[in-house]
């Protein structure tokens, strides 16, 4: 196992001495994968050494609040009778700040004077050396949180404005692999303005594709909102857009790959600038009743899934599936970490699914397995991720 260096520290402003680096973990989020993000933030908060980090939860309420986090809580955040977690309003709000070169966290008190009136006071909890977004879906995956890191000069961990919103968009997503010479499989987008104006034309591209499909919120992830449809049938086919529909108006149908193998591998920037490094490939074999990897068998396991790491496949292809990993991440402008899914056909061709900028990051998820299978440990990861954000200034680059 590869194992962390000495933690990194940061200049104490004003006292000619060092401290921990501060970080603001922030999670939860107004997307449907809110609680997904939420367990995501319990693992990492978990892997973090607090000899080396001082860290500071900062939460997204579902309805957009951002408030303080204890560490209490974090560590709460579980999976309890099949539900997953969800952050509390009740908490003080909390906010990001200009401040010099950077940005600092203050959290709003109330305060009361003479017992009766009450203002709003901010107290400040300290400059916020580097951001560790852990938002999965829109509204933090997508390049909207990262857009506000930017403006705000906060370093953050993890891929930039443009990348993350291309990485969220299968639509462009595809666009973007298939123009730089990538293998993607056949798929068609149907946006709500085609819906609304001529539904029977979408059917129609839809049914241009081979059977099976699967029908995919365009900007969505952790599989929610996703149906496979066996058979060209109206009403199946309508009621898998709809629901689609349900979670982004935005909907994109991808040609299924029959018998296909599903592998994944990680992907991470290099510390010195040179080529991105990719991990041990990994492979998915679903025992699930919707036979593919959809949102219970990635979160609400029972026995439905087998997780292979590494995957049994012929060294040659799992080269290959690092060298399209790298190229996909490189295609799209990442930076930090990504994992890219793949199929396997059952002819042998190596097809790119996609690319995840913002990957299931707990100690069980698949991207630290894969980078544990490789050498680089859960905690020894998350050093790295941070190194690499404290090292990459924000703005043009």
């Amino acid at each position: 196992m590869t194992t962390a260096p000495a933690g990194p520290t940061v200049p104490d402003e004003g006292r000619g001495a060092v401290r921990r680096v501060r970080v603001a973990l922030v999670f939860g989020g107004v997307s449907s994968e809110h609680g997904v993000s939420c367990l995501t933030a319990a693992g990492v908060f978990s892997a973090l050494d607090p000899e080396r980090y001082e860290v500071v939860g900062v939460g997204i309420t579902r309805t957009g609040r951002w408030v303080l986090v204890d560490d209490e809580t974090l560590r709460g955040l579980a999976v309890v009778d099949g539900r997953l977690p969800e952050l509390s309003e009740h908490a003080p709000d909390a906010m990001l700040l200009t401040h010099g070169p950077g940005s600092r966290l203050a959290v709003r008190d109330e305060v009361s004077y003479g017992g009766v009136d009450k203002h709003s006071a901010l107290s400040w909890l300290g400059p916020v050396d580097v951001a560790l977004s852990l938002l999965h879906g829109p509204f933090g995956e997508d390049g909207t949180i990262q857009g506000l890191f930017e403006m705000m000069g906060t370093r953050y961990v993890g891929a930039g404005v443009l990348a993350s919103a291309v990485g969220m968009d299968k639509h462009f997503m595809k666009l973007v692999l298939s123009a730089s010479g990538l293998p993607v499989g056949p798929f068609t987008t149907i946006t709500p303005a085609d819906w609304a104006r001529d539904r029977s034309a979408c059917l129609e591209a839809v049914s241009a594709l081979r059977f099976p499909v699967f029908v995919k919120p365009a900007r969505g992830g952790s599989s929610l909102g996703i149906s496979k449809v066996d058979a060209d049938t109206g009403g199946a086919l309508v009621a898998a857009i709809e629901e689609a529909q349900r979670f982004d108006p935005k909907v994109v149908v991808e040609e299924g790959f029959v018998g296909a193998r599903e592998l994944e591998c990680g992907v991470l920037s290099d510390v010195d600038g040179g080529i991105p490094q990719a991990s041990a490939v990994a492979e998915i074999r679903v025992h699930s009743e919707s036979g593919f990897y959809d949102f219970e068998a990635k979160y609400l396991p029972e026995e439905q899934v087998d997780l292979d790491v590494p995957a049994l496949v012929d060294p040659t292809v799992a080269d290959q599936v690092r060298d399209l990993a790298v190229r996909t991440f490189e295609a799209v402008g990442c930076e930090g970490l990504a994992r890219v899914d793949v199929f396997l056909t059952r002819e042998g061709r190596v097809v790119v699914n996609e690319i995840n900028t913002m990957p299931g990051f707990t100690a069980h998820s698949m991207f630290p397995r894969m980078w544990a299978a490789s050498g680089l440990d859960y905690p020894a990861l998350v050093d790295r991720l941070i190194a690499l954000a404290l090292a990459r200034p924000v703005g043009l680059r």
